[in-house]
């Protein structure tokens, strides 16, 4: 392949994007981010990825009657019975039409008592605290009290752990999640749309639910709240799929999605995902009609690992297929991953050029090297900031250059 991007290049666009404070800048944490956590020998991974995930809520609920004749209805569906996601999804598609009758040998009170069990699930493994106040979720809120912003920073995410909170208030930075209030936090949509927060609060935008959201019934009604600690008995509102709910369950999910697409919207708005594997048709299609209806957007989606992998047979096959077709149409959605990048459509590998006079120290320890498989003596470039603790050292480094150049 012929084609190349210049890695210090990049990285310099990239620093000085991240730099501005009256920019629109936000960044989306997604499923891969906590396996970036360093954790002592034999505790890794703090929060397992999808797959592991659901290898664990299955050995859980595997004498559970009702889930195995569920999983089972899953398999005739040829739907995968490997990812949780995708379990809550066919079951609350079994719900819609449950009332008055079986589906698939399941009963409405049976598709409930389900989704409680495994929401209860879920909570409890992803109950948990980052070890230290030096892990990569720290840097990035370092990173966003670094600079005293004219546009307040925002963190979309489709996880439901409680680690990015953990990290915003270890490190005193004020957000704002939708909730008000201090007992039995409400969603509020006027504050979300109306942006009635100030502007040196962060907004934390869960997409997905938290495992500290709960459905109750109050007054004949069903509300939504966010608590403080986490309770086993109560209905955590976790819904990692788009499928219509009843107004108390939609209203969160919509007005989230919503925000999505309305700050890609905004002028010259820059959104870095981190940890997302473009999975989500659904988000895909809100991420990609915002770009093609604001050409002054950009997203940068940084993948982790290279761009193929290889097969057990060794043939090499696209890691993030979807990620690299959207790439390839859209030009303001560029993908970078460690050994190649698409750059305004452009598929090429990292290369530095031959002209090194404007090489920065500061960038050049986020080049690494790599030997050629094809037996040439010249070494291959990798930007591996597609591990979320690579990119949030190279924020982290961002934040000791602007403080060097105010005290030159």
């Amino acid at each position: 392949m012929d084609n190349f991007h210049d890695p210090i290049r990049h990285l310099k666009y990239l620093r000085q994007s991240l730099s501005q404070d009256n920019e629109s800048i936000g960044f989306f944490i997604s499923a891969g981010c906590p396996l970036s956590v360093e954790m002592p020998e034999g505790k890794w991974p703090l929060i397992p990825d999808v797959a592991n995930l659901t290898k664990y809520i299955n050995e859980q609920l595997k004498d559970d009657n009702k889930y195995s004749v569920l999983l089972a209805e899953l398999k005739k569906a040829e739907k995968c019975t490997e990812n949780i996601e995708d379990i809550l999804s066919f079951l609350r598609s079994l719900l819609l039409v449950s009332k008055g009758g079986d589906v698939r040998g399941l009963c409405e009170q049976d598709l409930l008592g389900l989704e409680k069990k495994i929401c209860t699930v879920i909570a409890e493994r992803l109950d948990v605290s980052l070890p230290s106040q030096e892990t990569p979720y720290h840097r990035l809120c370092k990173w966003i009290r670094s600079i005293d912003r004219k546009v307040a920073v925002e963190l979309f995410t489709t996880n439901y752990d409680l680690l990015m909170e953990q990290a915003l208030e270890d490190l005193e930075v004020p957000y704002f999640d939708g909730f008000v209030g201090s007992r039995s936090s409400f969603f509020d949509l006027r504050a979300v749309e109306d942006n009635l927060i100030p502007t040196h609060w962060s907004r934390l935008w869960k997409i997905h639910g938290s495992i500290n959201w709960y459905q109750e019934k109050i007054g004949g009604q069903k509300k939504v709240y966010r608590s403080s600690e986490i309770k086993k008995d109560a209905s955590h509102l976790i819904y990692p799929s788009h499928l219509k709910y009843e107004e108390s369950r939609k209203m969160p999910y919509l007005a989230l999605i919503d925000q999505l697409n309305r700050f890609i919207r905004k002028k010259s708005s820059f959104l870095i995902l981190s940890g997302y594997s473009f999975n989500d048709g659904h988000l895909n299609d809100t991420i990609i009609n915002a770009l093609t209806a604001n050409p002054t957007a950009m997203v940068l989606g940084l993948m982790f690992e290279r761009y193929e992998d290889a097969t057990d047979s060794g043939e090499s096959v696209e890691r993030y297929p979807e990620a690299y077709r959207l790439a390839k149409k859209q030009h303001n959605l560029n993908i970078w991953t460690f050994d190649k990048a698409i750059i305004g459509t452009n598929l090429g590998r990292w290369h530095r050029g031959k002209n090194k006079d404007d090489d920065d120290p500061d960038l050049l320890r986020f080049v690494c090297h790599d030997k050629q498989t094809d037996g040439s003596e010249s070494p291959k470039d990798l930007i591996k900031l597609g591990d979320f603790s690579v990119f949030t050292d190279f924020l982290k480094k961002i934040i000791g250059a602007s403080k060097e150049d105010k005290n030159v």
